[in-house]
């Protein structure tokens, strides 16, 4: 099992306290986003946690905890966002020389290859242009690049819950040939420096410019951190584009105090608000209670180590009918 930590909230930089907590006390209850009686639990054993991959934009939070979850056997790497706008975009991440820092610590900590930068969503105001961009992603890229060994990028999805919070934002038409003289610019920075840049869920094709479409949730990636093969199938749960393997998600939406504008994940203030001040660092879940009136399910968990065949079962395959 593989638990993502999480596409719905920043869980290292707002609730390292509760994860741990958790980790601690071997399980941990998500409310279903669409019935809010209906209640997952997970375990959290390292027995049954092949791996967690934390998502954030300020793990620093995180850092000074990691030790107790290596000491408790847990395996996981970061996809860690810095992107190149200021507070009018990005309201509550702290400034760029800071998150630069932490990028730089974290990776020293825990090793280059299990730290991934991210640059995305990129999207063009009149501020933010192709040229701002590609000046950006190139100091980002001189600061980042001897400390990580990829940045994956994607262009903005205006979902629904997007479109409200970024009304007062005047976004300027990107065409798909913007995106690839763009995309051509930033592959030959990351080229310069020595990174591997991939594409997040994109329906374009960039291959031209040598960027593949990645995966976050990254089989092979775990598979090298684990020291062993595992097998997973691509999270149907996902956009077709998107590449991850299954996972399971274990924040919840309208949670995150970053208050960024593009975030798909929060799309009403007033409720952020309730459900911040109803998280309490001794619940199974991220916020509030148990009520009573909810069914609790324990989630199914898909081990999945590859089963290495015995010599002597391969030579009983081999001699098997085919019929049979």
């Amino acid at each position: 099992m593989i638990i993502s930590a999480s596409r719905r909230t920043d869980i290292p930089a707002f609730y390292s306290d509760w994860f741990i907590r958790r980790l601690q006390e071997g399980f941990l209850y998500v409310r279903n986003p669409f019935n809010a009686r209906q209640i997952f639990k997970i375990v959290l054993s390292p027995d049954v946690v092949e791996c967690i991959v934390f998502w954030s934009k300020n793990p620093a939070p995180l850092l000074k905890k990691l030790h107790l979850i290596d000491r408790m056997g847990y395996k996981y790497y970061f996809q860690f966002t810095i992107t190149s706008y200021d507070s009018s975009i990005e309201k509550n991440v702290p400034a760029k020389e800071e998150v630069i820092e932490t990028f730089i610590k974290l990776s020293e900590k825990i090793g280059k290859h299990k730290v991934i930068w991210r640059y995305d969503p990129i999207f063009l105001t009149d501020k933010f242009d192709i040229n701002y961009h590609v000046k950006w992603f190139e100091y980002l890229a001189s600061k980042l690049s001897k400390h990580t060994n990829k940045c994956i990028i994607s262009f903005i999805d205006m979902y629904k819950k997007c479109q409200n919070n970024m009304k007062d934002i005047c976004l300027k038409d990107f065409n798909v040939h913007q995106k690839k003289i763009l995309a051509k610019n930033l592959a030959e920075i990351s080229e310069s420096y020595g990174l591997k840049i991939e594409s997040c869920a994109e329906d374009i094709d960039l291959e031209e410019f040598g960027i593949k479409h990645g995966k976050c949730i990254d089989d092979e990636l775990i598979s090298r951190i684990l020291g062993f093969p595992i097998s997973a199938s691509k999270d149907k749960n996902q956009r077709s584009a998107c590449g991850c393997v299954e996972s399971i998600d274990i924040g919840a939406y309208n949670t995150c105090k970053h208050a960024c504008k593009y975030c798909y994940a929060n799309y009403s203030q007033k409720m952020v608000q309730r459900n911040i001040k109803a998280h309490e660092v001794g619940s199974p879940l991220i916020t509030g209670k148990i009520t009573g009136n909810e069914r609790i399910i324990n989630r199914k968990i898909k081990p999945l180590k590859k089963q290495q065949l015995s010599l002597l079962d391969i030579i009983a395959q081999r001699n098997t009918p085919a019929d049979k």
